[in-house]
């Protein structure tokens, strides 16, 4: 996500490894774009990631805490079913 005109960006100090700095600047390069951009962009992708996981995980979870609910709601339908056949 690039910085808009409205919204405020700060610099910041990060230290790369020099082969993993190298590659990103391979990388930039190759997208026709800088260095910031590549990494802004990087980390936002993974912060997207990192919370669709958070969410299905929190849905499992939820799906798990209610399976018994759900089950015993499907049998009292199946009863109801094999009434109507």
């Amino acid at each position: 996500m690039a910085p808009s005109a409205s919204v405020k960006t700060k610099k910041i100090l990060v230290e790369f490894p020099e082969d993993l700095l190298q590659q990103a600047d391979r990388a930039a390069e190759d997208l026709s774009t800088d260095r910031s951009k590549l990494i802004r962009s990087a980390l936002s992708s993974f912060l997207e990631r990192r919370e669709r996981a958070r969410l299905a995980k929190a849905l499992a979870e939820g799906y798990a805490t209610h399976a018994s609910f759900d089950r015993e709601a499907v049998a009292e339908f199946d009863e109801v079913d094999s009434e109507n056949f």
